[in-house]
Formats: structure tokens, C-alpha cells, sequence
């Protein structure tokens, strides 16, 4: 099977889909600053840096060589999307992811590959008021597809993070497919994936690591140092300083049911919280190390998101570097999508 990555970033979902055995011809991303971190790490695939937009579907078959009607045909769409999160973002900035998937539709339309995958935010799903969603499974239905799709948790799926995600796979080739079986797995925890015992060194704040390994921390005011410091280890939260006149946030006063999370620290063994593209920094969700008194690092943030520690990032600053490993769908919930796809191309070979 081979797969055209649309969206790809940093490459999680290639990375993933390539190690269960489906060779991804290329990626597509109009983002400069995912080329060298895309290229590095899947040196097999070649990456596409252009506006989806002004993609002819011409152009794309001349680069990449795949034809129309290839049963053995992936093509992923995890478009960006503010849009559709849940997180308090300005949509008129975000709008432009709006319609993306309406774009990667053409595609599908042009080619009708065998098989379709696209994860996003549930937001996607759960929007009443935009019919994008709704419109793209009527185009599925037009041409005759079959299609699963929900809401999961990566933590079902190999990743040690309570993500929850829209997944849909689709394919005209058999006439029946599933998402992948959700397994519960205990040992998918932040201590089974991070900690000194996993070999990452003890550090502090505003450490940096000039190795591959990355094992980055961002800078804390004196204010925050005195704050993570006073919140307990493991699962702590900012309502132990909250009557601390000093360490006490004015947007938060009286207010101790909202935002809980912001300060906090993980808990040793529970899955890590979202892994978003703020990761690192403390005043940004339950971030904190579990004992360490700083924010997680960029590796242990990678980590949490199942890439390999061998994965290599590149960006000009630490905040773009978060952004790539945030943005990014899991490796490993990635190799899970392609392993449950190539097993029905397999089946469906067997069958003819």
C-alpha cells in the first residue's frame, strides 16, 4: 500500500503509518518550518511545502506518480484545527482552516483512492451549527464508500495521554470497515514514559539541551518557581497557593472551580493530560513535572506523544519546536490506524 500524507507537519502520521508497513510517498504542508524535521525523520517520503489551495490534483499525480482508482491507495487529511477546537481562539485568524477539508475532498473526488483517513479535534464532529462534516460523509455516501468514524482516546490506542480525537477511516475497496479496537493498557502512564528511571536527568527551568535528545525546559519567572515549587508533587494544583497573596493569580481569585489545570503538576500514574502545542509551559495546563520543579521538556513532551526518542526536531525557537510536537498525531495511534487498514486490504486481496 503506499499513502499521500495531507497536512503532515512534523510527520507523526507518516512516521506511524510508514512503520506499519504502508509506504508514504509524500507529505503535504504549506508551513516552511516543518520541512527539515518532516525530511529527517521519514527519508522515504518527500515533502511538499505548498499551500493546499493552489495544489492542482494534476500536479500532484506528476510529483508523486499515483494514478486514479488505486485500491492501494491512502490518502490522511489532518487538517489544522482552530477552527474547530474547543480552546479559546480568535476563529476569524482561523477560518482558513475552516474549509480544508473541503480542499482535501477535491482530492478524493479526483483520485478515489482505496482507502481515507482523517483525525482531528471532535470538535469537528461535535459543531451542530457547520455543516463541513456533514457534507464531506454525503460526498462519501455519493461515492459509495462505507466509513467508521467517531470520537477516541489515543489512550485506547498506545498513547500514555488522555487525547481525545475525531477518527474516520473510509474505504470503497471492502464493504465493511471498523476503527481500531480500542485496548486499555494500565502502563500507559507518565511514569512508565518520563523520569529519571527512563533516562531523563534530573534538570531545572530554563535548561538547555544542545544534543539531539532535547531535553529542553523553558524558563520560569521567580513568581512560577515559587509557585511550582508550592504545589505538592504528583497531580499538585495552583489551589495550594491560592491564599498566598503573593503567589495567588488575580484572574483567579474566588474562583477556584475554573482552569484547574493551569499550573499543575502531572500525576506520576495517569496518563499525561493533552499533550497541545503549549506544552511547555506552566501557566498553560496541568504541565508541571511531577516532582521536578519546572515544566516537562521538549522530549518528554515528545515522548508522551510516542515519538521515538531518536526523532529529530528542528525549529529557531523552543515555542516552534512545541508547536510541531503538539500539533502532531501520536506515532504510535498512528501505526494502529495503518495496521487496521493494511489487514482489511489484505483480507480484501485474499478475497479476490
Amino acid at each position: 500500500m503506499k499513502a499521500i500524507d495531507f497536512f503532515c507537519g512534523a510527520g507523526g502520521m507518516t512516521y506511524g503509518i510508514s512503520q506499519s508497513g504502508i509506504n508514504v510517498l509524500a507529505g503535504i504542508d504549506n508551513d516552511p518550518n516543518c520541512r527539515e524535521t518532516y525530511e529527517i525523520n521519514n527519508p522515504n517520503s518527500e515533502f511538499i511545502e505548498t499551500d493546499i489551495h493552489e495544489l492542482s490534483e494534476e500536479e500532484l499525480a506528476r510529483v508523486t506518480g499515483i494514478e486514479k482508482d488505486d485500491d492501494s491507495l491512502l490518502f490522511i487529511g489532518c487538517s489544522p484545527c482552530q477552527f474547530w477546537t474547543k480552546i479559546n481562539t480568535c476563529k476569524n485568524k482561523s477560518l482558513e482552516s475552516k474549509n480544508l477539508l473541503g480542499e482535501f475532498q477535491r482530492f478524493v473526488s479526483w483520485f478515489r483512492p482505496g482507502y481515507i483517513v482523517i483525525e482531528n479535534v471532535p470538535g469537528l464532529l461535535n459543531n451542530k451549527k457547520e455543516k463541513v462534516l456533514d457534507d464531506f460523509l454525503n460526498f462519501l455516501d455519493s461515492e459509495f464508500y462505507v466509513y467508521d468514524h467517531g470520537i477516541i482516546n489515543a489512550n485506547y490506542y498506545g498513547v500514555p495521554q488522555s487525547r481525545k480525537r475525531y477518527l474516520l477511516i473510509a474505504t470503497r475497496v471492502s464493504d465493511n470497515i471498523q476503527i481500531p479496537e480500542e485496548k486499555y493498557d494500565k502502563n500507559l502512564t507518565v511514569r512508565n514514559s518520563i523520569g529519571v528511571h527512563n533516562g531523563f536527568g534530573a534538570i531545572a527551568d530554563g535548561h538547555k539541551d544542545k544534543t539531539g535528545f532535547m531535553h529542553t525546559t523553558a524558563l520560569l519567572l521567580e513568581k512560577n518557581k515559587k509557585r511550582i515549587r508550592k504545589t505538592p508533587n504528583d497531580g499538585g494544583t495552583r489551589l495550594s497557593w491560592k491564599d498566598d497573596p503573593e503567589l495567588q493569580i488575580d484572574a483567579y481569585r474566588g474562583k477556584d472551580t475554573i482552569f484547574k489545570d493551569v499550573y499543575g503538576r502531572m500525576f506520576w500514574d495517569k496518563p499525561a493530560p493533552t499533550i497541545t502545542t503549549r506544552f511547555n509551559s506552566l501557566s498553560n495546563g496541568r504541565f508541571g513535572h511531577p516532582e521536578e520543579p519546572r515544566a516537562i521538556s521538549l522530549r518528554e513532551g515528545a515522548t508522551l506523544q510516542t515519538f521515538s526518542k531518536a526523532y529529530i526536531f528542528r525549529g529557531a525557537r523552543e515555542a516552534s519546536i512545541a508547536k510541531l510536537i503538539g500539533n502532531a498525531v501520536p506515532p504510535e495511534l498512528a501505526r494502529r490506524i495503518g495496521s487496521s487498514i493494511r489487514k482489511n486490504y489484505e483480507t480484501v486481496k485474499v478475497r479476490n
